[in-house]
C-alpha cells in the first residue's frame, strides 16, 4: 500500500455500463486537514465519495483508511470505524425534536434490546439522561441550542444541516465527507455551518473532505483542494494554485463559458 494519509484511494474505477464515472482516480486526504474537492458537473466527486464510503462497490482500486484496506465495505461498518458520509440532502427524523434526532444516533443503545427494556431500566434512565446532555451540548457547540425542542421537520434546509453535522458529533467520528453543504442555504448559516467545521477540525480533530461548487467557502475551510475532471484527480494544491492551473481552466470552460464566473470567486 502506497502512502500515509488517513484515507488513500488506489486507481479507483466505478463504471455505470459503458459510463466511467470515476475513472483510475488517485488521491490521498492528509490526517486533520480540511481538504476541499471541486470540479465540474459530472467530474465523478459524489461517485467518489459514494465509494469510499461504502454505497458503492468499486469496479476496481482499493480504497484505505489509517492502513486499512476498508475497500467494499458497507456504511454501517465504516460508521463504527468513524467513517461518515453526509449532506446533499439533509435525513432527519422530522415529526421527533432535533433534540432527539440527536439521541438517536449512538449505536448500542441498552434499551434496543427487550432483555434490558424488562431488566435494565435504570440503566436505560442513566443513558438516556448522559445521551440528552450530550445532545444539548451539541446544540449549543452549533449555536441552535435554541432549536432543541422544534421539530426537525419544521426547521430550515440549512438548519437541518447543521443538525445533520451534530449527528457526527454524537458518535467518534474521524473523517467525515460533507457533500454539497452549501446547497440552498443562505449566507449567515453557511458561516455558522463554516465556523462549527473548523472548530471541529481544530478543537476535535475532525479531518474533513467537502465537496462544493461554492468558491468562497472553500477558500475560507480548504487547504488542500483537490480538481477532478472525467473521473480523474486532474490536480492538487491550494485553491489559488488549483485557479491558476490551466488544465482546470480548460476543464471548467469545456462545460460551459458560464463556468468562468466560478473559478473567478
Amino acid at each position: 500500500m502506497q502512502g500515509t494519509g488517513m484515507i488513500v484511494v488506489e486507481d479507483l474505477h466505478k463504471h455505470f455500463g459503458g459510463f466511467r464515472a470515476v475513472d483510475g482516480a488517485s488521491l490521498e486526504i492528509a490526517q486533520g486537514s480540511i481538504t476541499g474537492l471541486i470540479g465540474p458537473n459530472g467530474a465523478g466527486k459524489t461517485t467518489l465519495f459514494n465509494v469510499i464510503a461504502g454505497v458503492l462497490k468499486p469496479t476496481s482500486g482499493r480504497v484505505f483508511m489509517a492502513g486499512e484496506d476498508i475497500t467494499g465495505l458497507p456504511p454501517h461498518d465504516l460508521f463504527h470505524k468513524g467513517l461518515l458520509r453526509t449532506f446533499q440532502i439533509a435525513h432527519e427524523f422530522s415529526s421527533m425534536s432535533c433534540r432527539e434526532n440527536l439521541m438517536m444516533v449512538p449505536g448500542d443503545q441498552a434499551g434496543e434490546t427487550l432483555w434490558n427494556t424488562w431488566f435494565g431500566r435504570k440503566r436505560i434512565a442513566d443513558q438516556e439522561r448522559a445521551l440528552r446532555a450530550k445532545a444539548d451540548e451539541v446544540l449549543e457547540f452549533l449555536t441552535v441550542e435554541h432549536l432543541a425542542d422544534h421539530k426537525a421537520g419544521q426547521i430550515s434546509g440549512g438548519q437541518k444541516k447543521l443538525l445533520e453535522l451534530g449527528r457526527t458529533m454524537m458518535v467518534d467520528a474521524r473523517i467525515v465527507f460533507l457533500d454539497e453543504v452549501g446547497a440552498g442555504v443562505n449566507r449567515t448559516l453557511l458561516n455558522t455551518i463554516g465556523d462549527a467545521i473548523i472548530r471541529l477540525n481544530q478543537e476535535r480533530g475532525y479531518t474533513f473532505v467537502v465537496i462544493e461548487h461554492d468558491m468562497d467557502f472553500i477558500g475560507r475551510l480548504c487547504d488542500p483542494v483537490i480538481c477532478m475532471a472525467e473521473g480523474r484527480v486532474l490536480a492538487e494544491g491550494t485553491l489559488d494554485q488549483i485557479k491558476a492551473n490551466e488544465q482546470v481552466i480548460e476543464a471548467y470552460l469545456g462545460t460551459g463559458l458560464k463556468n468562468k464566473e466560478v473559478l473567478k470567486h
